[in-house]
């Protein structure tokens, strides 16, 4: 199969052909594997786990942030197009910049917050409103997919707040809500996010749960 890659080499984009032996059960994360080793040694791309876990091979995929461990060869056609991912400054090739998403994930105040040290129990029930957040592997698919990412934090910082204001040991919900107010509006709805994260966690859902809780708090502030 074609593999066509949009290489970056510091100064210019362009796009290279790469001519492929694939298999039954084939990603593309080992098609990608298989250039590097076999045809081109210089192309860089970000790999860790290969098990959908760390999220480090998100990159767009014929036209679609996905994760390159899990994506199949054999669903996209004839022809693979491989890009890096959008609203990310690009270090090379398919390698992008994540110093500025790391940056938006801490002002939301990723952590626990609270006045006391003494030990809290939690039950169950308590765990399960805010557990599936907690699997969010910070790939930047939904920032890659957002329209407005520039002018906001974007999905993920946003789904990570809100995983801590569930949480039943926080007591930093106002403050975080507070920040938020600043940036929650900027979303318009049309849920790319949630169509691209791996982790199906419905980042649009939860945006508009947190603009009916800043609505509400901001009545009080």
């Amino acid at each position: 199969m074609k593999f066509r890659i949009k290489r970056f080499d510091g100064e210019r984009f362009y796009w290279e052909d790469f001519e492929v032996p694939v298999r039954k059960g084939m990603t593309v994360l080992e098609a990608l594997y298989y250039i590097k080793e076999n045809i081109d040694g210089s192309l860089a791309f970000r790999a860790s786990c290969r098990m959908g876990i760390c999220g480090s091979c998100a990159m767009v995929i014929n036209g679609k942030p996905r994760l390159a461990c899990e994506t199949q060869v054999s669903s996209l056609g004839n022809v693979v197009k491989v890009e890096p991912l959008r609203n990310f400054n690009v270090i090379k090739d398919l390698v992008t910049d994540f110093a500025g998403f790391f940056t938006r994930i801490k002002t939301v105040k990723p952590y626990l917050i609270r006045e006391s040290n003494e030990e809290i129990r939690q039950t169950p029930e308590q765990l399960k409103r805010y557990y599936i957040y907690t699997l969010c592997t910070k790939c930047g698919s939904c920032i890659s997919a957002c329209p407005v990412a520039k002018r906001t934090l974007g999905p993920a910082p946003i789904v990570i707040a809100y995983r801590f204001n569930e949480d039943s040991r926080d007591e930093g919900k106002e403050e975080r809500l507070k920040i938020l107010s600043d940036y929650i509006w900027h979303c318009h709805f049309v849920s790319e996010c949630s169509e691209v994260c791996p982790k199906n966690l419905n980042p649009a859902e939860v945006i508009q749960k947190l603009r009916l809780e800043v609505l509400k708090h901001s009545m009080r502030w």
